[in-house]
């Protein structure tokens, strides 16, 4: 997958050789780029489009499925008819402006909040946050990192790993995460003393420590720089090679070709449409 050129060059793009073949120098005669052979990114940053997201497993079983769901607060309606279905292995990304209604249709899918109407289900059964299978199941990050502020990075990744049953393989896997989230050095630290971006790799550190096969995000994103959201859309690429189901709020369009095999909006009107126009939903 390649985004169109847009004539600048960002770092996360390759660069695309003359139709003309290299000189004896190996660079093309009219633009002096490099050719394909020797890539070359800018700054050392791979784009994200690198390596496509693996096809859809369109038979995979449902994990999540949403149907005909109105939802609202007081007066106001933010969904009005939305329906789609997630399969295992398949990452479906929800774009939409901010206050359209993304955030609220992942709370319903986490089972944080029950639909005014429609039907919301996990795994066949209501999606309930408070039902001990969707909490062996599903990991979400929402909109507020939630942090324990006496503990730190690394004892708040033990604490959700042991509460999860992980026992003897936990801190091995809070190393593991701790490293891939680049929080290593900050492992001893408070949360209070990370940075913004920081404390966001911590909450998405602390989903992938206990086991799931449904992760919510809600705009993972926020807060990362350039390589760490190439690092983020490696993971959700490798989480779906796993067979886990991805549900993604997204506003960075690069993140999301990168690691969607379905895009939606929600609409104005509190449905969900494809994105871009013309994708069909599945």
């Amino acid at each position: 997958m390649v985004f169109p050129d847009n004539g600048s060059d960002d770092g996360l793009r390759p660069h695309t050789p003359s139709p003309a073949g290299p000189s004896p120098r190996g660079r093309t005669p009219r633009t002096g780029r490099i050719p394909p052979d020797r890539p070359r990114y800018g700054r050392g940053v791979r784009p994200f489009e690198e390596s496509s997201p693996p096809p859809p497993a369109r038979s995979a079983p449902v994990v999540l499925r949403m149907t005909d769901v109105h939802h609202g607060y007081g007066d106001r309606t933010v969904l009005a008819g939305a329906s789609m279905t997630l399969r295992a292995g398949t990452c479906l990304v929800i774009r939409g402006d901010n206050g359209s209604g993304k955030s609220t249709l992942l709370r319903l899918a986490a089972g944080r909040e029950r639909p005014r109407a429609g039907a919301v289900t996990l795994d066949g059964r209501p999606a309930d946050e408070d039902d001990p299978r969707q909490r062996a199941a599903v990991a979400a990050v929402l909109e507020d990192d939630a942090h324990h502020p006496d503990l730190s990075v690394r004892e708040h990744l033990l604490l959700v790993a042991l509460a999860h049953g992980l026992a003897d393989t936990a801190e091995g896997v809070v190393d593991g995460a701790l490293t891939e989230h680049r929080l290593t050095e900050q492992a001893d630290l408070p949360p209070d003393h990370l940075s913004s971006g920081q404390r966001r790799l911590l909450a998405l550190a602390a989903s992938v420590v206990r086991p799931h096969r449904l992760l919510i995000l809600d705009e993972p994103e926020a807060g990362l720089d350039r390589r760490a959201r190439r690092r983020l859309a490696d993971r959700l690429r490798a989480a779906r090679a796993r067979g886990v189901a991805l549900l993604v709020a997204c506003h960075d369009d690069r993140l999301a070709r990168a690691v969607a095999d379905t895009v939606l909006r929600v609409t104005p009107a509190g449905r969900l449409v494809p994105d871009p126009p013309g994708e069909e939903e599945r």
